[in-house]
C-alpha cells in the first residue's frame, strides 16, 4: 500500500515574480496532493502531502518542468509527521510572511511571451493592442521592484488596483495570469499619451506619423526613455546626433523581427538566438554593405547594434512603422538615461519634439545592455537590462558581505554576499552630479533589496575616482584597496568559474599602478588572493596627461620620439603644437608615464591618419581594428627585454608601422600588421613567461580585448601555443566587469 508521508520543501533562486506559486499550486492539485505555497525573503516554501509516490513525482517535476523564467539553485525536501488526517484536500497560495533577512532573487525584465504577443495582436481579446500586456512568464520585473517579496505592493503597479476582470485572472490558479503581480488591462492599468504636438485620440498613431515626417521622438520604455527617429533618414539621424552632442558614437537600431535584422547584418545562428531570446539585448552585427540605413547612424563602422521589441509597446510601434528606427538612450552625451517623467521632459527638451510617456514608473533606471558572440557563445560588452540583477554565482562563498565600488568609467557596482555577486546594471561614467546621483542611489536599492549590509568595502587604487572617494567616505566597514588590472584578471577567473593561478593579461586604456604609474599593458601572475606584475609595455610618457587621451596625436608624437623616427604628415597636421608636445614627451611633471596598450593603438592611429581627436572613449582604436584587413598575414618584429619584469617594446612596432608607411604599403595592410604583431608580442611573452613560471592558462581582459581582431587573434595563438585561455562572458572585458574581481579579491583579503 503506497504510504502517505508529509514534506517541507524550500525552493531558492529566480522564484519569485516568474509564476512558480501557481505553478507549484497547479503541480499540486495535479496529482491530488495538498498542503500550501507561499513567498518569503528566502525564496519559495512550501507543504505537500499525500501518497509516496505523488510526491515524489511533485519533487522531480518542481525541478523540471518549472516556468521559463524561473532559475532554481536549490531545492530541498524535509519529510515531517503527516497530519493523520487533520488536514483537508486543498492546495492553497499563502500570503506573504513579514520580516526576515531577504536572500530570494529577482529577475530581470523579460520580453512579451508568444501568449502575450497572440494577445496583443487579436482583435476579439480585451488586450488587443494594449501596450502593456503582460503575464507571469514576461514583462516587467527589476526596474518596477521597491522591495522583496515580490508582490504587486511593492512595486510601481501599486497604484493601479485591480478591475474585476483582472482580479479573476489574478486569483484563477488556472490562468496564465494567477499571481501575476503586474497584470493589467486598458480598463485598470498604465496608458500612454503624447506629449509636445496636438493631443492624439491614439498617441501610438500619432507618434508613427511623427516618426515619418522625421521628427525626433522621447519614447518611455522599460528603463528610462529612448530617443527615436527613422533609421533611413539622414536628416533625422543627423539632427539626433547634433541635438544629442554625440559627435561620432553609433545609434543602436530596432527591427521588427529577425528576417529585417539579416537585410541589415550577418546574422548567425548565435546572434539569432540572442536576438530573439527573453533578455533582447543590443546585438553588435558585422554590417552588410548598402544596408539600408543612414550614414548617421553608424559612421564609419562595419559594425551595427541591432534589437529587437522588448515591450508590446515596442512591437505595436515597430509594426505600425513598418521600417527600422534608431533606438538611443534618452540623455545628453556623458549624462545617465533620464527614467523620471519630470526629469524627461526638462532635460530632453532640447533633443525630443515629442514624448510618447505613460504613468507606470520606473523605479531603477536601467539602460540597454550590448553582446556580441564570439567562440559560438555570447561576450557582453555592457551587462543591462534584461541580464541585472540576476547573480553572479561565485566558487567559494564570500566570508562576509561585500561592498565593490567599481571604476570610473563604464562604471557598475557590485554586492556579493553567500555566493552571489550581484553586478549593478551599467551606471555609466563617473564624471558628473547626474551619474555620481544614479550610482549612490542604485547602491542603495541593491542594499535593501538583498538585506545586504557590507562589512568590506573594495575600491581602486587611483586616489582621484568618485567611486575612490565614495568607498573612502564609508564607515562601518573594512576597506580594501584592490589594483586596476588585478581586478580585471579576477573578474575573468571568476566569469569562468575559476580560481588560478594564471598569466593574467591586462590590456586597457589606464589603471593606476601600485609604483604610481599609469598601467594597462600588463601581464600578471594573478589569482585571488595577488598578484605580480611580470611583464608589460615598456612605459612612454602622455604628454599634457588626460589631454592626450582626447587627442590620440599626442600619443603618436610620444611614441614617434621613443622610437627616434618622424611621421611628416602627422607632424604637419599638428605643426603649431608639434614641437611643445615633443617637448613635454621628452620629460616633466606634464607627462606622466603610461603603459597602456590603448595608448599604443590611439598613436597608431593618429600616425596613419585614422583619428587625431576623439569623440567618445575609445574611438580611435576602435576605427583603427576598422581599417585593417582582415585577409592581411603579415607581421612585424617583437622585442622583449630585461627582466623581473619583461618589456615588451611598444615603440619597435612604432617604428615598423612608419617604415611601412614611408614605402607607400597601404594603411589597411599596416593597421593589420600591427594588430597580428600585438597578439605575436602577447604570445611571446606569455611563452617565456610559462617557461619562468610553469602556468600554462592565460586570462584575456581589459577593455582593449574588446577589439576582436586582437582577441581572435589572441586566442588562436595562444591555443596553439599550447596554451588554455579565458576570455570573458558574463561580465565585460570593459571596467564594466571591473567591480566583480574587487568583490571577489576583497573576498580573499585576510580579515584585519
Amino acid at each position: 500500500m503506497n504510504q502517505r508521508v508529509r514534506v517541507a520543501v524550500r525552493v531558492e533562486g529566480i522564484v519569485q515574480g516568474v509564476g512558480f506559486r501557481p505553478f507549484v499550486h497547479g503541480l499540486a492539485r495535479s496529482l491530488g496532493l495538498s498542503g500550501h505555497v507561499g513567498n518569503d525573503t528566502a525564496g519559495v516554501f512550501a507543504e505537500v502531502e499525500g501518497e509516496r509516490d505523488a510526491v515524489e513525482v511533485f519533487l522531480t517535476a518542481t525541478r523540471s518542468q518549472c516556468p521559463p523564467l524561473a532559475v532554481i539553485e536549490s531545492l530541498t525536501a524535509t519529510e515531517l509527521p503527516p497530519l493523520d488526517g487533520t488536514s483537508d484536500d486543498e492546495f492553497v497560495i499563502l500570503p506573504s510572511p513579514p520580516g526576515g533577512e531577504a536572500n530570494t532573487l529577482v529577475s530581470a525584465d523579460s520580453a512579451p511571451c508568444h501568449a502575450c504577443l497572440a494577445e496583443l495582436a487579436d482583435p476579439a481579446d480585451r488586450r488587443y493592442r494594449y501596450p502593456f500586456v503582460n503575464c507571469t512568464h514576461c514583462g516587467p520585473r527589476f526596474t518596477i521592484v521597491r522591495g522583496v517579496p515580490y508582490d504587486r505592493p511593492r512595486t510601481t503597479m501599486a497604484p493601479f488596483p485591480m478591475c474585476g476582470d483582472c482580479a479573476r485572472e489574478y486569483h484563477d490558479p488556472a490562468n496564465r495570469r494567477f499571481h501575476a503581480q503586474p497584470v493589467c488591462c486598458p480598463a485598470c492599468g498604465p496608458s500612454l499619451r503624447l506629449i509636445g504636438t496636438s493631443p492624439a485620440a491614439d498617441p501610438l498613431s500619432a507618434t508613427v506619423d511623427l516618426l515619418r515626417r522625421g521628427r525626433i521622438v522621447a519614447i518611455k520604455g522599460l528603463g528610462g526613455y529612448h530617443l527615436a527617429c527613422d533609421a533611413a533618414d539622414e536628416a533625422a539621424t543627423s539632427a539626433l546626433r547634433d541635438r544629442k552632442h554625440r559627435e561620432d558614437k553609433p545609434f543602436a537600431v530596432m527591427v521588427s523581427g529577425v528576417d529585417d535584422a539579416r537585410k541589415l547584418c550577418e546574422v548567425d545562428s548565435c546572434a539569432a538566438d540572442l536576438l530573439t531570446g527573453r533578455r533582447r539585448p543590443i546585438v553588435l552585427l558585422p554590417r552588410r554593405p548598402g544596408a539600408p540605413v543612414a550614414a548617421a547612424v553608424a559612421p564609419g563602422n562595419r559594425q551595427l547594434g541591432v534589437m529587437l521589441p522588448y515591450t508590446p509597446l515596442h512591437h505595436l510601434l515597430l509594426a505600425d512603422f513598418g521600417r527600422a528606427i534608431v533606438l538611443t538612450s534618452g540623455n545628453i552625451s556623458d549624462e545617465p538615461i533620464v527614467h523620471l517623467d519630470t526629469e524627461a521632459l526638462t532635460r530632453l527638451s532640447g533633443i525630443a519634439d515629442a514624448f510618447l510617456t505613460h504613468d507606470r514608473a520606473i523605479h531603477v533606471r536601467t539602460d540597454d545592455s550590448v553582446v556580441r558572440t564570439f567562440g559560438g557563445r555570447e561576450q557582453l560588452v555592457r551587462r543591462s537590462r534584461g541580464y541585472v540583477p540576476e547573480p553572479i554565482t561565485v566558487r567559494t562563498p564570500f566570508p562576509r558581505p561585500v561592498l565593490a565600488c567599481g571604476a570610473e568609467l563604464k562604471n557598475t557596482f557590485c554586492l556579493a554576499k553567500n555566493r552571489h555577486a550581484f553586478v549593478s546594471h551599467h551606471i555609466g561614467d563617473l564624471e558628473n552630479y547626474e551619474t555620481l546621483r544614479s550610482y549612490t542611489e542604485g547602491i542603495e536599492h541593491f542594499r535593501r533589496l538583498f538585506d545586504i549590509t557590507p562589512r568590506v568595502v573594495a575600491h581602486d587604487l587611483h586616489p582621484e575616482y568618485l567611486s575612490t572617494k565614495y568607498a573612502l567616505d564609508r564607515t562601518g566597514a573594512e576597506l580594501v584597496g584592490v589594483q586596476h588590472h588585478h581586478a580585471h584578471i579576477a573578474s575573468c577567473l571568476a566569469d569562468n568559474g575559476e580560481a588560478g593561478p594564471v598569466l593574467g593579461v591586462a590590456f586597457d586604456g589606464l589603471g593606476y599602478g601600485t609604483d604610481g604609474t599609469l598601467w594597462g599593458g600588463e601581464i600578471l601572475l594573478a589569482d585571488f588572493t595577488g598578484f605580480r606584475r611580470l611583464a608589460h609595455l615598456e612605459p612612454v610618457p602622455m604628454p599634457g596627461g588626460t589631454a592626450a587621451i582626447r587627442r590620440p596625436w599626442r600619443m603618436a608624437a610620444a611614441y614617434l620620439t621613443a622610437a627616434g623616427v618622424s611621421a611628416p604628415a602627422l607632424r604637419e597636421r599638428h605643426a603649431a603644437e608639434w614641437q611643445a608636445v615633443v617637448s613635454l614627451a621628452r620629460g616633466g611633471t606634464q607627462a606622466p608615464l603610461t603603459s597602456s596598450a590603448g595608448r599604443l593603438f590611439d598613436a597608431v592611429a593618429a600616425i596613419l591618419g585614422v583619428r587625431d581627436e576623439i569623440g567618445y572613449e575609445g574611438q580611435a582604436a576602435i576605427e583603427l581594428e576598422q581599417l585593417a584587413d582582415p585577409l592581411e598575414r603579415g607581421t612585424y618584429p617583437v622585442r622583449l627585454h630585461g627582466e623581473d619584469p619583461i618589456l615588451l617594446s611598444g615603440a619597435d612596432l612604432v617604428r615598423s608601422v612608419v617604415d611601412d608607411q614611408a614605402a607607400g604599403v597601404p594603411a589597411p595592410l599596416v593597421a593589420a600588421r600591427f594588430h597580428r604583431s600585438v597578439v605575436r608580442l602577447i604570445t611571446e611573452a606569455c611563452k617565456a613567461l610559462r617557461e619562468a613560471t610553469g602556468v600554462g592558462t592565460v586570462a584575456l581582459s581589459g577593455g582593449v580585448f574588446q577589439n576582436l581582431l586582437l582577441l581572435r587573434g589572441s586566442v588562436e595563438a595562444l591555443t596553439e601555443a599550447g596554451f588554455r585561455v579565458l576570455t570573458h562572458s558574463r561580465v565585460p572585458c570593459n571596467d564594466g566587469g571591473l567591480s566583480l574581481g574587487q568583490a571577489v579579491i576583497a573576498a580573499h583579503e585576510p580579515r584585519a
